[in-house]
């Protein structure tokens, strides 16, 4: 019978890689603790430096918690080819570190665009039209970047990379999603679908995760579990809120709380044989509440509903 696995990450606990979320963090050391305590099995590395970069201490870090290094969040501007150089140079710095404290699952490097850089996609997030999007000529540049990357991660430590379609950035929408695959080395390049980053970035009235699966069939080799508020998110998109006003409101709920489908997403992975974590992202900004009693609930509420999964 499969076991749901279920992991979490630093930015429920409010580190975020934005300049605008910015705030006194949780030190590592107690929110890995609180995140074990929770009883998640899981974590991903955070912005760098948050957790210890010497491989012997992070290990060290893990094992006594009995956690296992699930994945490193690591946002390059792939319109731009002046930063490719010195992402794929990040990247594998990044990739070298999780591959030295690698256990089973083996850890992705998790790819991004620089969300939130550009302010006319910030302003946008949630109501992208397709006349916001990238040229066909900005398309392969970014894809490039990205085939680039994702090859040299694999060709220095091994690890695949992952692609995370994100709101406030170049590849939010379904359509966005799919032509970068399309556009991408099937090989090297798979996509972390992210639950509620899809909800908010498809737009009004499209929260079907199921179909998103199906349409991106193969490609998907990672799970971001994230809810997103529909009532908040119409408020966002009517009032035209950019996406940090959008997170600061909430639209980004706890799991169950809003949208997203998660039975039918567990049992969609069952029918798959999907054999890697789930990761339980709960952005959470200073000041927004209690971020272990947020993780505990995530971690009950996917509990009580694992049984789609088996």
């Amino acid at each position: 019978m499969a076991k749901l696995m279920v992991g979490n990450a630093p930015c429920s606990w409010g580190t975020l890689e934005f300049d605008e979320a910015k705030g006194e963090q949780i030190p590592f050391d107690r929110m890995l603790d609180e995140l074990a305590e929770a009883g998640y099995t899981g974590t991903e590395l955070g912005d760098w430096g948050y957790m210890p970069t010497d491989p012997v201490l992070l290990r060290a870090e893990l094992d006594k918690r009995g956690l296992v290094m699930l994945g490193a969040f690591v946002p390059v501007a792939l319109k731009e080819p002046s930063a490719h150089a010195a992402g794929i140079a990040n990247a594998v710095k990044t990739a070298r570190l999780l591959a030295a404290v690698a256990g089973t699952p083996s850890p992705y490097l998790v790819l991004a665009d620089d969300n939130g850089s550009v302010p006319e996609r910030t302003r946008q997030a949630g109501r992208v039209t397709p006349e916001a999007g990238l040229s066909l000529a900005d398309w392969k540049v970014f894809a490039y970047g990205a085939n680039q990357l994702a090859g040299a991660v694999f060709e220095e430590t091994g690890l695949r990379t992952v692609f995370h379609h994100h709101c406030a950035g170049y590849v939010e929408t379904p359509d966005e999603i799919a032509t970068l695959l399309e556009l991408t080395n099937p090989e090297r390049l798979g996509l972390v679908f992210d639950t509620g980053h899809y909800c908010y970035g498809a737009g009004v009235g499209d929260c079907d995760v199921v179909a998103a699966l199906q349409r991106y069939g193969a490609r998907v080799w990672y799970i971001h579990c994230k809810d997103c508020q529909p009532e908040i998110a119409r408020r966002a998109r009517a009032e035209q809120w950019d996406y940090f006003t959008a997170l600061r409101h909430g639209v980004f709920c706890e799991l169950g709380k809003g949208c997203v489908d998660f039975p039918a997403l567990l049992r969609r992975l069952a029918s798959r044989a999907y054999a890697g974590y789930v990761l339980v992202e709960q952005d959470i900004l200073p000041g927004m509440g209690t971020p272990k009693e947020s993780a505990r609930r995530n971690r009950e509420y996917l509990r009580s509903i694992a049984s789609n999964f088996e």
